[in-house]
C-alpha cells in the first residue's frame, strides 16, 4: 500500500496559472494518506533508507509553464518519507526457531555420509574394473602364448590328480545309485510274491505246503534284501559325502587359488612393464603403487597355496579312511548276502552300525497326505 500511495505522489498533477506560477496548493488526498500512513506505522523500522520524496520533481500537466513544467517537491510541505525494502523481506521470512541450527547440522552430516558412501561404491567399481581388465588381459596374454605364468609343478599334478578322481568316484556314485534303486525293485517285488504265496496257501488246501514253503523263501529273501539295502545306501551316503562335500570344498579353494594366481600373474606382468617404461617423477609414482599391489597380490597367492595344499593333504588322508571302511562294508555284505548267510549280513551291519529303516518309513504319514 505505501508502494501505491508514494508512487501516486511522485506523479500527481499540480495547477499552475497561466503566467507559469504555482498557485496555492489544494489538500490532496494522498499527501494526506502518506502523512498517515507515517504516525500509524513503525516507521522506524520501514521507512529507513529509500527515496525522499523531497528530492524528486513533479510533472505539470499544464503546457507553457517554466522549465517544462517540471517543478521542484520542496515547495510541498510534509515530512520525509524513506522506504526500506529489507522490513518486508523479514517479515516474510518465518522466524528461525531454536532447533533450526540443529536440524541444519543434521541436515548437512546426513549429505556427508550419502556422499561418502557414494564416492566409497566409486572406488569400488574403480578397483574392480581395473582389477578385471588387468586380469582379462593375462588371461588372452596366457593363452595365444604371449604371457608367463607362475606354475608349481608338484601342486598342480595333485590337482589334476584329483579332478580325475572325482571324476572315477562320481562314476561310482552313479552305479551305486542305480544298483540301490534297481534292488530296492527287486525287494519290494521279492515281498509281494511273497505276500501273494501265503494268500494262496490259504485258499488252495491241496497245495498248501508248497505256496508256504516259497511264502516263507520270499519273506527271507525280502528281509535280507532289506538288510543289504541298508548297506548299500550307507555305502551311497559315504561315497556322497566325499564327493560333493569334502572333494568339492576343496576343489573350491583350488578355484580360489587360481583366480588368485592369475591376479598375481596379472599384477607382476603390469610391474615389468612399468620397470622398462620411463623413469621420470610419475612414473615412480606408478611403479611405487604397482609394487603395493604387487606384493598384496602375493601374499594372497601364496595364503591360497598354502591352503590348497593342506587341504589336499587332508583329503587324501581322509579318504583313504572313508574308502577303506565303505569297501569292507560293501564286499562283505554283498558277501554275505549271496551266501544266504544271515547271520554274517547282521553282524557286518553291527560291526559297521548301520541301522535299518523300519518298513513302511519312506511312505508319508497320513497326516502329511492330507
Amino acid at each position: 500500500m505505501a508502494d501505491s500511495i508514494m508512487s501516486k505522489a511522485a506523479t500527481m498533477e499540480i495547477p499552475i496559472n497561466s503566467n507559469g506560477d504555482t498557485g496555492t496548493l489544494p489538500e490532496d488526498d494522498s499527501l494526506e494518506q502518506v502523512s498517515q500512513l507515517y504516525w500509524h506505522l513503525d516507521l522506524q523500522q520501514v521507512m529507513v533508507s529509500g527515496p525522499n520524496l523531497n528530492e524528486t520533481s513533479i510533472v505539470s500537466g499544464g503546457y507553457g509553464g517554466p522549465a517544462g513544467g517540471i517543478i521542484p517537491t520542496s515547495s510541498i510541505k510534509g515530512p520525509a518519507i524513506r522506504f526500506n525494502p529489507e522490513y518486508l523481506d523479514r517479515r516474510r521470512a518465518p522466524a528461525a526457531g531454536p532447533g533450526s541450527t540443529s536440524n541444519h547440522s543434521a541436515v548437512n552430516s546426513t549429505e556427508e555420509v550419502s556422499r561418502g558412501v557414494a564416492v566409497e561404491k566409486l572406488e569400488g567399481v574403480k578397483k574392480w574394473g581395473i582389477n578385471t581388465y588387468k586380469c582379462t588381459k593375462q588371461m588372452f596374454s596366457e593363452r595365444f602364448g604371449r604371457g608367463s605364468r607362475t606354475v608349481d609343478l608338484e601342486l598342480e599334478a595333485q590337482i589334476d590328480v584329483l579332478r580325475d578322481t572325482k571324476i572315477k568316484y562320481e562314476n561310482i556314485l552313479r552305479l551305486a545309485t542305480a544298483l540301490t534303486m534297481h534292488f530296492q525293485s527287486m525287494v519290494q517285488t521279492q515281498q509281494a510274491l511273497g505276500d501273494t504265496f501265503t494268500d494262496l496257501s490259504q485258499k488252495s488246501p491241496e497245495l498248501q505246503d508248497e505256496f508256504g514253503y516259497n511264502a516263507e523263501t520270499q519273506k527271507l529273501l525280502c528281509k535280507n534284501g532289506e538288510a543289504l539295502l541298508g548297506a548299500i545306501n550307507f555305502f551311497v551316503s559315504g561315497i556322497n559325502t566325499l564327493v560333493n562335500k569334502t572333494m568339492e570344498d576343496t576343489l573350491m579353494t583350488i578355484k580360489l587359488y587360481e583366480n588368485a594366481r592369475l591376479e598375481f600373474d596379472a599384477y607382476r606382468s603390469d610391474l615389468e612393464e612399468m620397470s622398462l617404461g620411463q623413469r621420470d617423477a610419475a612414473a615412480m609414482v606408478r611403479i611405487e603403487m604397482a609394487q603395493h599391489d604387487y606384493q598384496v597380490h602375493r601374499e594372497k597367492y601364496e595364503r591360497l597355496r598354502s591352503d590348497v595344499t593342506i587341504k589336499l593333504k587332508f583329503l587324501e588322508e581322509n579318504k583313504v579312511k572313508v574308502m577303506h571302511k565303505q569297501l569292507l562294508l560293501f564286499h562283505n555284505a554283498i558277501s554275505a548276502y549271496f551266501a544266504g548267510n544271515q547271520q554274517q549280513l547282521e553282524q557286518t551291519l553291527i560291526q559297521f552300525n548301520v541301522k535299518l529303516k523300519p518298513p513302511g518309513s519312506d511312505k508319508p504319514s497320513w497326516l502329511e497326505e492330507q
